[in-house]
């Protein structure tokens, strides 16, 4: 054996060797290091069981193929007003954005819409970040795309399927529904208004997300489809599921809280460190503080029952706009206190509680989550996607009054999925200008790679060249460090070695010189050292969101309207 090949294979049997990590885990982390020899085509065959592998490396081709067509839509039609225009309006399509305007529902009497729009959002971003971190496909490459928007966590997330877009499907179509209901009293006048606003807003979001580079055509036609299925299904049996709840005894609500906390718990675990999990916990905890709430607030006495069940007492003839603004103010500032008070409270108490229940074997520990054992302490930092700290408003406030310095346009690799499919199309490019310059018949190795990347593997010798060295005229130009190193690892010139047979990477690598391997290496350290690193997150933090965010939506349908009535800004009698 060559001391190459002793030194490939001591590399693969020390994983640890290649990359230690990110330096901003502060803490002792259980996260799974990454193996030189396994980082490119090798890393989800790893990562991920074969009934989750498999339909992933099936639809790689398809995400990639969308590539090169979403950069030419890009190119052609990219101006700094619709930069502006698509990265403001991609906040009407976000968490933060719906869990503001829902409680909004509930306090001026629109119960029922309400209660409809909670099933279908939080479903929605429940399950389509379920999809994300099953399948941990990543969003489209750049370059030749780039990425334009508002939020710094946005492209840590995978991209099938797309969030926003299932938000925005599932909004239009409920709404549609709504309008056309039998027992609707809207004016045909304002039903065609409305109607025309539930169409332009989904094609805005979904178109933006594309125009953004954020998402592929798959991304948002699935996200798009599921969003109107779960409208419809709630169209079609949410009267029977509201009818279930507020009919029945305690072991109805107790029922539904059982199964979310079941599908919490099976979440897939990503082979990334997404934050999909903190965003699809947060509402399943709005789910099930909707559905205690209005069970006990619509047996409270309190609740009027017309036009539904548990409806919030409101009338704006009676009331009158002031005690209607001074209603939404006070019920916003509520739940911005429950959360500036229990979380940190939370945060606090809950670690020794986790280590006895850590010491008595009873833990059920999440990948990328620190156990309570290995911390002291949970420090105070940004964590989260959904509500934001009394703090960051100011900064939230600014950005929207200056939407062309709050965004950013980003090209090159950043998250880990990004940076895998990096190396991925590195392998890819290698073995293409392999093959070009040999001309030599494709042998067995080859073909069990490039069954790896699937058909259609997309090629962009230039076309990423054409968007970093042309940008169009008036846009901003990206930072470079990133788009450059991925230039450097893409390109076909580069030193050629035997293709990367799934399974071999060790004979691979031992083909190669070492000082090839110590360039690879140095660029991939690169690499990862400029990604967007995700916050360290601790196992307390789940509790804690579901405890949060249950008590949050418990304030919208319950808490809020008794301070109401209490402080004299409700009516308190059923009409008629």
């Amino acid at each position: 054996m060559t001391s190459d090949a002793l030194e490939a294979d001591r590399t693969m049997s020390k994983p640890e060797s290649f990359l230690q990590p990110l330096p901003s885990l502060n803490v002792v982390t259980n996260v799974e290091k990454l193996d030189a020899g396994l980082r490119g085509l090798d890393h989800y065959r790893t990562k991920l069981p074969l009934w989750r592998y498999i339909p992933r490396k099936r639809l790689i081709p398809l995400v990639r193929w969308e590539t090169p067509h979403l950069a030419v839509i890009q190119r052609s039609v990219r101006s700094p007003a619709l930069d502006t225009y698509f990265s403001i309006t991609a906040n009407l399509g976000t968490h933060t954005f719906f869990m503001v305007f829902l409680p909004i529902l509930f306090w001026c009497g629109y119960t029922s819409l309400g209660r409809g729009m909670v099933h279908v959002l939080a479903s929605g971003v429940f399950f389509s970040g379920f999809l994300k971190d099953m399948w941990c496909l990543p969003r489209p490459l750049s370059p030749p795309l780039n990425r334009i928007t508002m939020s710094r966590s946005a492209a840590l997330e995978y991209g099938f399927p797309s969030t926003h877009s299932t938000n925005a499907m599932s909004v239009a179509v409920y709404a549609l529904f709504m309008l056309h209901a039998p027992d609707s009293s809207v004016p045909s006048a304002v039903t065609i208004g409305l109607e025309a606003a539930s169409c332009c807003y989904a094609v805005s979001i979904v178109f933006g997300r594309l125009y953004c580079g954020m998402h592929g055509f798959f991304d948002v036609l699935v996200g798009s489809a599921l969003g109107a299925s779960l409208s419809i299904v709630q169209c079609l049996y949410g009267d029977s599921f509201d009818h279930f709840i507020h009919t029945g005894s305690f072991k109805a609500p107790t029922v539904v809280i059982l199964i979310i906390l079941v599908l919490v718990r099976i979440h897939p675990e990503p082979a990334d460190d997404c934050p999909c999990f903190d965003d699809s916990v947060a509402f399943a905890g709005v789910m099930i503080g909707v559905e205690l709430g209005n069970w006990h607030f619509g047996r409270s006495g309190r609740a009027w029952n017309e036009p539904a069940l548990a409806t919030v007492p409101f009338d704006l003839e009676a009331l009158g706009w002031p005690r209607t603004i001074a209603r939404i103010v006070i019920g916003v500032l509520m739940v911005f206190a429950w959360r500036e008070v229990m979380k940190p409270a939370l945060l606090k108490s809950l670690p020794p509680i986790f280590r006895v229940v850590e010491m008595l074997g009873l833990s059920l520990p999440r990948r990328f989550f620190v156990q309570a054992s290995e911390y002291q302490q949970v420090p105070n930092q940004k964590d989260d996607n959904v509500i934001p700290a009394v703090s960051e408003i100011p900064s939230l406030l600014t950005s929207f009054r200056h939407p062309r310095r709050s965004r950013s346009v980003s090209v090159g690799p950043q998250s880990e999925a990004d940076a895998y499919e990096t190396l991925a199309y590195r392998d890819k490019r290698r073995r293409q200008s392999k093959s070009e310059m040999t001309m030599a018949t494709p042998r067995i190795d080859e073909k069990s790679s490039s069954e790896e990347n699937g058909p259609g593997y997309f090629s962009i010798s230039t076309s990423h060249r054409v968007s970093s060295r042309h940008p169009t005229a008036g846009l901003p130009t990206p930072a470079t460090s990133n788009l450059d190193l991925y230039k450097s690892m893409t390109e076909p010139e580069q030193v050629l070695y035997t293709p990367l047979t799934p399974g071999t990477a060790s004979g691979a690598s031992s083909r190669r010189p070492s000082s090839e391997r110590r360039q690879d290496e140095r660029e991939e350290r690169e690499m990862f050292s400029k990604l967007e690193k995700p916050r360290v997150r601790y196992d307390v933090e789940v509790i804690t969101k579901l405890i949060v965010y249950t008590g949050i939506a418990w304030i919208a349908v319950e808490g809020a309207p008794i301070l109401f009535e209490t402080i004299g800004l409700g009516l308190g009698t059923q009409p008629g």
